[in-house]
């Protein structure tokens, strides 16, 4: 493989044992024990997958890689989400749910950790149009065109003067005689937006007030939609957006959600993607500990392996093991998910989904956190080889601090769980 770096600082055997190849045998020895053969075959079978792609592509995941071009070969093998089955486009994925897109995750993660939160930006704006595409041809030509890669999709929730209050938000819109909208108004940090074809959007027909929020189908080449990029420099092979929506006129067909309907839409969207972003935070710290742990059996220091000294190796093991239980927390939610999405037919009633909403907060929460110690404390332990560029463990550390930001911030998840607390003691 070419090398990813402009200057080795680590010796040629420890980055070869360092490579994605060995990095997936450390997390399949962990995980194996835990998985069901299904998700472990499935795990594998992504993996692999991942492993062909970087060799047969010369993949260096270096400044200069597009990781937006690597969206199509990846949608044709189903990798996009996995999340649903998506029967209504002619795919019928066997291996779906919220646990099979937790090994989806995991195995992309491990391959590159840009490219999996952008994917992940996009599978929230495919989770809408599947739930709410009412057989609409060109509402399942976004939805087929999303799922296989052809493009990214962004959400448009967030606005400048909004940040994570969703519910008052500015952007407006106004209902037409032929049943189609008019948009006006300003989104941003939405990651994809300046590259993405398609878009959701919420709006509402009167400002501030959620009650009448609408949800919507952009195509992104209408007239009305301008998007500028947004530097992140923590991640900057991702293109995240600043868009204004003028006078932007939405057909009939593409509106998910009337007015006073969106709210409920978008909320019934948090679980999954905060979920997402939970299993996202796991996989993240997974990742950190493949190179850290690899990183301390083979450097040696003062005559002996770095693992062996206290300060590194009791450190690695507080962090494996708040990993691992929060690994078997966040599975045990992905399989129940999956049961009551099953047994409820994909409509879960109102007090399990409002329950589920209060679990995905305590989740994208302490997983975030986690995420943002156990990258930060790797890299630490690796020293300079944990700073450099010679291993992904910078997007690792960067992506970390993302986490408690994105899809509704640190205090609003802990405001979210307080409210139940609350609801919980009105119901003795």
């Amino acid at each position: 493989m070419e090398k990813r770096f402009e200057t080795q600082v680590i010796n040629d055997e420890i980055l070869e044992k360092l490579n994605l190849d060995h990095r997936y045998d450390y997390l399949n020895e962990n995980l194996s024990p835990i998985l069901t053969e299904s998700q472990f075959a499935f795990l594998k079978e992504v993996q692999g997958f991942c492993l062909k792609f970087e060799e047969d592509n010369n993949i260096t995941h270096g400044p200069n890689e597009d990781i937006y071009d690597w969206y199509p070969t990846f949608g044709n093998q189903g990798y996009i989400t996995r999340q649903y089955s998506y029967k209504s486009i002619d795919l019928n994925y066997k291996e779906h749910g919220m646990a099979m897109d937790f090994m989806r995750i995991l195995a992309l993660d491990f391959f590159d950790p840009q490219f999996t939160m952008g994917s992940g930006a996009t599978v929230i704006c495919i989770n809408p149009i599947q739930e709410h595409h009412d057989n609409i041809p060109i509402r399942l030509e976004a939805l087929k065109e999303l799922v296989t890669g052809k493009t990214p999709g962004c959400l448009l929730i967030t606005e400048p003067e909004r940040g994570s209050d969703a519910v008052h938000m500015l952007t407006t819109c106004e209902e037409q005689g032929d049943g189609s909208f008019i948009l006006n108004g300003t989104k941003i940090f939405n990651t994809n937006a300046p590259r993405s074809k398609w878009a959701i959007a919420y709006a509402t027909a009167e400002k501030n007030n959620g009650n009448l929020m609408g949800q919507f189908l952009i195509n992104t080449s209408w007239d009305g939609w301008s998007c500028e990029r947004v530097g992140i420099p923590w991640v900057s092979k991702l293109y995240i957006g600043k868009e204004k929506l003028e006078n932007l006129k939405v057909p009939k067909e593409y509106v998910l959600a009337g007015i006073g309907k969106g709210r409920v839409h978008l909320f019934e969207g948090l679980v999954p993607e905060r979920i997402s972003i939970a299993v996202r935070g796991v996989s993240e710290c997974w990742g950190a500990l493949a190179y850290a742990i690899i990183y301390a059996n083979m450097r040696r220091q003062f005559e002996k392996e770095i693992l062996l000294f206290q300060g590194v190796g009791f450190t690695l093991t507080d962090l494996w093991a708040k990993t691992t239980a929060l690994t078997h927390g966040i599975l045990k939610f992905c399989e129940m998910y999956d049961e009551k999405m099953l047994k409820y037919e994909g409509k879960l009633p109102e007090n399990i989904s409002r329950a589920l909403v209060a679990l995905g907060s305590q989740y994208k929460y302490n997983c975030a956190s986690l995420s943002k110690k156990v990258c930060y404390e790797t890299a630490n332990l690796m020293g300079g080889a944990g700073l450099c560029d010679n291993t992904l463990m910078q997007d690792y550390v960067n992506i970390s601090r993302i986490q408690e930001i994105i899809g509704g911030s640190r205090q609003i998840q802990q405001f979210i769980m307080s409210r139940n607390l609350r609801n919980q003691f009105k119901n003795l």
